[in-house]
């Protein structure tokens, strides 16, 4: 899926910050419904002017911006050592 038709930046809606456009739900917003656990349908519901297209090209912006990253995990330093 080619997310570039579903998602955008803009300086002047929410500071830049990624979103589905012709809205003002950002991906960043989106994935914490479904963290919050909500369901597809009723992110649908609740915003009528997404479509389930613009929500998956939301899960291919954020899959190819974490490709893109890189992740280290650092172990636990103890306090009294």
């Amino acid at each position: 899926m080619d997310w570039r038709q579903y998602i955008h930046s803009e300086p002047k809606i929410l500071l830049g910050k990624p979103t589905v456009k012709g809205t003002r739900l950002s991906v960043e917003f989106l994935l914490g419904l479904f963290a919050a656990g909500w369901t597809e349908q009723q992110v649908l519901e609740n915003y009528p002017t997404l479509t389930p297209e613009a929500l998956r090209a939301v899960f291919a912006f954020t899959a190819e911006c974490m490709r893109e990253e890189s992740f280290y995990t650092q172990p636990l330093i103890s306090e009294a050592g």
